[in-house]
């Protein structure tokens, strides 16, 4: 039974596909070849692709054999404030963020094994984020999406989403230092989230011991959607 890992080349996709691997055979997907080496050495195997394209999601459900986890993990931003917003900048974040995961849920549809398993990773931002308009919509969008799919997938297949809060990642570390220093300080825990802790949960979700909660949107956050 095969776990299927969107955005798996680094991040928060690696980190879950670390996290996986311990009871579940792998396909890590990403549209960065590197994800090849991360797959050989995870033993496991890996699709290169645009899963914005049909090609693309025909060649994850060629690969996938029977599903018991899918984690739609991949996403960009293309931050702007509204008046500046393009539309080319817009629709590029929902259709990767939030069309792309709805097209590959339901193209393997028919490979999801009884008891099957999907975690969206959607974002704190979903609540509302200046400068990310286009962003918090599509992880909106995709609360949304995991709702409904849980009443339409139920009850062979549960589906849950995680909405982290600031992570370690690339894109944070470029981030200016006044700025993420403002951002970590509205942090009730303190400091931001480490991939593996957002593994961790997206695991719990995935795992039979959360076999009776479907619907869910587990916000990890550190307390930050606490703050005022």
């Amino acid at each position: 039974m095969t776990a299927v890992i969107t955005g798996a080349g680094r991040g928060i996709g690696l980190a879950v596909a670390e996290r996986l691997r311990m009871r579940h055979d792998l396909l890590l997907v990403d549209l960065d070849p590197s994800v090849e080496q991360e797959a050989q050495r995870l033993a496991a195997r890996a699709v290169v692709c645009d899963i914005t394209d049909p090609a693309g999601r025909q060649a994850i459900v060629d690969a996938a054999g029977d599903v018991t986890v899918l984690v739609n993990n991949a996403g960009i931003t293309r931050d702007a404030r509204i008046v500046k917003m393009e539309e080319e900048a817009f629709l590029a974040v929902i259709r990767v963020n939030l069309a792309a995961a709805y097209e590959l849920t339901t193209a393997l549809r028919d490979r999801f094994a009884d008891g099957a398993s999907v975690v969206s990773l959607a974002s704190r931002a979903y609540l509302g984020n200046f400068g990310q308009f286009n962003y918090s919509a599509s992880k909106g969008g995709l609360v949304g999406m995991t709702r409904a799919l849980a009443l339409e997938l139920a009850p062979r297949v549960r589906v849950n989403a995680v909405a982290p809060s600031l992570t370690a990642s690339e894109m944070t570390k470029a981030m200016p230092d006044k700025v993420l220093a403002k951002m970590i300080a509205s942090i009730p825990l303190g400091r931001m989230a480490e991939p593996m802790e957002i593994a961790e949960t997206v695991a719990a979700l995935a795992s039979p011991a959360m076999a009776y909660v479907t619907g869910q949107v587990v916000v990890a956050c550190g307390g930050r959607s606490l703050a005022p």
